[in-house]
């Protein structure tokens, strides 16, 4: 996997252990499709009193009609194989996205692939926070 995280982010304004479940499915996701670990990206910015978490996968995609659809209850997209899940972590993702106050959308990768993208509000007034994380690094 590999991180672009900015030494310095803004906070935002979510309880930290609501925030780590989308954050979890989307990235347990990414992998799962990938074709290997070190083709997934997670990366972060600050656009316009957001925070936006960018997580790129390079699997099969999924076609503009299908993307709606991987949000609800149940829905697992293609040929998900059994025992792969129930399809509930991308609907529970967006629910728990949406519980502060955020969005969870999903995007092409350029080229082949998938971005789920996980948008939440920058707390007011909030100044740049460091993460403590490195910038792109590779495990």
């Amino acid at each position: 996997m590999q991180l672009d995280i900015p030494e310095a982010l803004p906070m935002v304004a979510a309880d930290p252990g609501l925030l780590e479940r989308p954050v979890a499915n989307i990235v347990e996701n990414a992998v799962k499709y990938s074709p290997d670990d070190l083709s997934v990206l997670v990366s972060a910015s600050a656009i316009a009193g957001w925070v936006e978490v960018r997580v790129v996968d390079r699997g099969p995609g999924v076609p503009d009609e299908a993307k709606g659809r991987i949000f609800a209850p149940f829905q697992r997209y293609g040929d998900a194989p059994r025992g792969a899940g129930v399809g509930l972590g991308l609907a529970v993702a967006r629910g728990f996205a949406e519980v502060v106050g955020g969005t969870l959308t999903a995007e092409d990768a350029s080229g082949v692939g998938l971005t789920m993208v996980l948008s939440v509000p920058a707390a007011q007034g909030s100044p740049p926070v460091s993460l403590g994380l490195s910038v792109t690094t590779t495990a």
